[in-house]
């Protein structure tokens, strides 16, 4: 084989491999949304979360109603990656001079991320529970 054909063997194995990252990635950018049950039986809770990546980095902002049926309050998400079909990213927030941190992990699959919310409020063990979000058409 010439040098020639295979740089350019190598050169198109690389392209390829950087374009299958680069549509990964884009595979988050959206608006999602999902559903966390209200407490003690009350009405759930929408939240919706705006991400945009740029190449494994992921940024956006969440947006969830207010306690007691208050004002939703928009947060910028912090930490966000994109590895794959794998996301994380945390959201921090301050309640009463006390802070409260949400780690999400999940896996992204079509117009779906599925995973893990981790709810650490400064206070014993972090709560963990499953959430899924839904891409909005």
């Amino acid at each position: 084989m010439s040098r020639n054909k295979y740089l350019l063997g190598l050169l198109t194995i690389a392209f390829t491999c950087f374009l299958g990252q680069a549509v990964a990635a884009d595979k988050a950018d959206g608006t999602w949304t999902w559903s966390t049950p209200g407490r003690n039986g009350g009405e759930a809770r929408t939240s919706t979360l705006k991400l945009k990546s740029d190449g494994d980095k992921l940024t956006g902002k969440i947006s969830a109603p207010g306690r007691q049926g208050g004002e939703a309050r928009e947060t910028d998400i912090e930490d966000g990656k994109i590895k794959g079909d794998e996301v994380s990213f945390k959201v921090s927030r301050e309640f009463n001079g006390n802070k409260m941190t949400q780690k999400f992990n999940g896996k992204l699959s079509g117009d779906s991320i599925k995973g893990k919310m981790e709810i650490d409020r400064g206070q014993g063990d972090p709560i963990s529970r499953d959430w899924e979000a839904k891409r909005s058409k």
